[in-house]
């Protein structure tokens, strides 16, 4: 589904190893590597959406991790012109997010990336706490910053503040001009609830 104003509807996860560092995966014959996420369905609540996708990203199950926080509300990044499908019946410029941090609670055997069909990734390995912010697809990099700003008190309660360190006033504020950037309003398009936008590349990233 497609907001009205062209954006839709995904939850991101945040897997956090008890030590601090991130679950961090490179996409299917891609060099972009990013955090798991994808589009939520039509009668799925964001939390019951991230389960969803964290089983068929991961291979983790709701037992082998522990909800420490999510995001107030939505983050919003757009997409870059290259990767709007401008064809489409319902355009999709971008999506709005709902950000989970989840402590993993089972085994690293537990994860599996060769669950379904089409894999979203191909590989992964675990990051410094600010890692994905720096190495992330640039239009991407607001909506991190932003959600990492969010979760980072809930991580920093486990894993402590070594491991969890504030941001520099210079990351700060760049990272702020980025979300500024992502947040702008979109002119009014007609959309509604239509094709879900999947794949892309690492453009649209699930």
């Amino acid at each position: 589904m497609i907001d009205p104003d062209g954006y839709r509807p995904n939850v991101g996860i945040v897997l956090m190893h008890p030590d601090g560092r991130l679950f961090w995966a490179r996409r299917v014959h891609r060099d972009g590597w990013q955090f798991p996420q994808g589009g939520m369905n039509t009668d799925e609540t964001p939390l019951e959406a991230m389960y969803r996708e964290l089983r068929e990203e991961t291979g983790l199950l709701p037992q082998h991790v522990e909800v420490l926080g999510a995001t107030p509300g939505w983050l919003r990044y757009r997409l870059p012109h290259r990767a709007i499908r401008r064809n489409d019946r319902l355009v999709c410029i971008g999506q709005k997010q709902v950000w989970f941090l989840l402590r993993l609670t089972g085994q690293e055997s537990d994860l599996r990336l060769d669950l379904t069909d089409k894999p979203e990734f191909d590989h992964w390995r675990w990051v410094d706490f600010w890692y994905p912010v720096e190495h992330v697809v640039i239009f991407k990099r607001g909506v991190y910053a932003s959600a990492l700003r969010h979760l980072a008190p809930f991580a920093r309660h486990v894993a402590g503040a070594q491991a969890v360190p504030a941001p520099s006033a210079d990351a700060r504020q760049r990272d702020l001009q980025l979300a500024a950037r992502n947040h702008q309003r979109p002119r009014a398009r007609s959309c509604g609830p239509g094709n879900p936008v999947r794949g892309g590349g690492s453009e649209s990233g699930g």
